[in-house]
């Protein structure tokens, strides 16, 4: 069955991840997406290892991790860009192209008329979507952005974190993720305006307004109060008591969101004072008296070991939850019954494990046909189905370096 995006083509001269997840996004829904790589390298995360994808044999790969997480779904076609002949290659793709997705540096492309108002005119309907770490103006817009800089520059760092140490990054690169998110999203509606009006347009994605826009309820904390909000390791600054708590031999997390699960807590705990206490009864009054509760939570979760906790919070509908590692997360069984882990055929390694897109389609459900791409692995292919490029001319092209 066809994908919802099924006839789409995406052109893709990004790399590392922002980019990358946006692209293996309109993969997954159904677009064909042509992944343009450097001839001898391509992209950069292909060698961010170890660890490498194995073998049939359990030996490692060439092929990085960090890149098949980004890279499901693709075509690979290496083309050289400093070659005026790689140029023209791009730009016949273009003009073959719904979207074109870049994280060049600001004016990077513009050099080989490959930027948005070199490609305008000869390609009216191309929704041309560029990616940088602070967008297309401003002071800052020549600058490189890496995730770690714009969780930093961007606030999240300031939020994360135990109180007393070191502000922290988030474990995985978010603003990257979300990046792509956002821009998924943005290529979709200019999709849709592309259909009515017959026009594209030119999307201008910022890492750093994404890290901005995602600060979520500490924003508005800030907005609101003039006060800035303060690291609270696992707590949450709006709800108590919604963190994670020391058990009698591990740690858990409890988030009681409402007043009611705070008083069915609090019988569980054989504490039904706590709920009846006017300082605790409402989550503004524990808000405002979390240093006097939270010893006193601590305390009785200290009671019980985390399965006993588990078991008793769920048996009265109190939100909770374990803190796994990963390899708990993938032998979970609501993980498993949603089928999160894929297994994808991939020429170098026999089978390659993957992780599905969690996105849920009742109509047209995400079909996953094509593992990660190997380097260049459909340069021939798509140059000769898009373009009508005979061997003779793949030949001169790539003995001359242009493909690869």
């Amino acid at each position: 069955m066809a994908g919802p995006l099924a006839g789409i083509r995406v052109l893709d001269l990004s790399r590392i991840l922002a980019g990358p997840w946006a692209s293996q996004m309109l993969a997954d829904l159904g677009a064909e997406v042509i992944k343009i790589e450097r001839p001898g390298s391509g992209d950069d995360t292909r060698g961010w290892g170890p660890p490498f994808m194995p073998d049939e044999a359990g030996e490692p790969t060439s092929e990085a991790a960090y890149f098949h997480g980004a890279n499901r779904g693709k075509y690979s076609v290496c083309i050289d860009l400093a070659q005026t002949e790689g140029q023209d290659l791009l730009r016949a793709l273009a003009a073959e192209s719904d979207v074109l997705i870049e994280n060049f540096k600001v004016g990077g492309l513009a050099k080989y008329g490959l930027d948005y108002a070199g490609l305008r005119e000869s390609c009216p309907r191309l929704v041309y979507c560029s990616i940088t770490g602070f967008g297309q103006d401003g002071p800052y817009a020549g600058r490189a952005g890496y995730d770690f800089m714009i969780q930093a520059m961007g606030g999240m760092m300031s939020v994360t974190g135990e109180a007393e140490g070191q502000p922290m990054k988030i474990g995985v690169a978010l603003a990257d993720i979300l990046t792509g998110l956002y821009a998924a999203n943005a290529i979709q509606a200019a999709l849709l305006h592309q259909r009515v009006s017959g026009q594209g347009q030119h999307i201008d994605m910022a890492l750093l307004d994404v890290q901005v826009a995602t600060l979520a309820n500490q924003a508005m904390n800030y907005l609101a109060s003039g006060d800035n909000p303060r690291r609270l390791g696992n707590a949450h600054p709006n709800i108590v008591p919604y963190q994670a708590f020391e058990t009698a031999d591990g740690f858990i997390i409890l988030a009681v969101g409402n007043d009611s699960q705070f008083a069915r807590f609090c019988e569980l705990a054989q504490r039904p004072g706590l709920a009846a206490d006017e300082r605790f009864v409402r989550n503004r009054d524990r808000v405002r008296n979390r240093d006097t509760l939270i010893p006193e939570i601590e305390q009785i979760m200290r009671g019980r070991s985390s399965q006993q906790w588990l078991a008793a919070l769920n048996e009265r509908g109190i939100p909770c939850g374990p803190i796994n590692r990963i390899d708990e997360v993938f032998a979970d069984p609501q993980v498993r019954h949603r089928g999160l882990r894929l297994e994808l055929d991939h020429p170098l390694a026999g089978k390659v494990a993957s992780v599905a897109n969690p996105i849920r389609l009742s109509q047209t459900p995400i079909e996953y046909e094509r593992a990660p791409p190997t380097l260049g692995q459909h340069t021939d292919q798509v140059l000769a189905d898009w373009l009508g490029l005979d061997a003779t001319r793949l030949a001169a092209l790539r003995k001359a370096r242009v493909i690869d």
